[in-house]
């Protein structure tokens, strides 16, 4: 399975790095495999917190898709607010989505699921200060740290995108994969996951 994690200029750097760190881990499988990518081609990016980093190859027709947040509730003029007004990587996701197996996201990054069209009538969450907003796109909100709906894997703010990747490694790689990773990077797994039933 191939996961690309989708950077933009303005992304907060604990969404990508969070994640990444998760899933480079299970990436050492030969079945598993991780890209971080830029919407229109390899990309120099400069975070919400002014760390630059480097998205190596551009956004392809992945197995999954993983898209972090980042100056949402300040309306920032780099970032998943300026991204969401532009309106190209919206589109994108919109038009790649029926392709993945899944697409996900922490924080912010599910305002741009939801201004894709992809978050209404459907169990999710973001940012809780973003929560009222996500109802709005007609979301049915869930307070959960990690909310799975099948094709849709959303998270709360920030640091639960490390929860969201673990529970991805668990949901495609079995529990002991999930937990030995958790165990490699010394971290305490919060379960609170929503799972809908389908």
């Amino acid at each position: 399975m191939r996961i690309e994690i989708l950077v933009f200029d303005g992304v907060d750097e604990m969404d990508v790095m969070g994640p990444f760190e998760v899933w480079s881990h299970a990436a050492r499988r030969p079945d598993f495999e991780l890209a971080v990518v830029g919407l229109d081609g390899p990309a120099e990016v400069t975070g919400l917190h002014g760390l630059q980093f480097k998205a190596p190859e551009g956004l392809g027709w992945p197995d999954a898709l993983f898209v972090p947040g980042g100056g949402w509730m300040n309306r920032a003029e780099m970032g998943s607010w300026a991204e969401a007004r532009r309106g190209v990587m919206t589109a994108r996701i919109a038009a790649l989505a029926p392709s993945l197996r899944w697409i996900g996201s922490v924080c912010t990054g599910s305002m741009l699921l939801a201004e894709a069209g992809l978050v209404k009538g459907r169990p999710a969450t973001t940012n809780r200060g973003a929560w009222a907003e996500l109802e709005e796109f007609g979301a049915e909100l869930k307070t959960n740290r990690v909310v799975d709906d099948g094709t849709l894997i959303t998270a709360g703010g920030v640091t639960s995108g490390i929860d969201l990747a673990l529970y991805v490694v668990e949901r495609e790689l079995g529990a002991n994969v999930a937990d030995g990773i958790a165990g490699a990077m010394e971290y305490a797994r919060d379960r609170d996951v929503y799972v809908s039933v389908h």
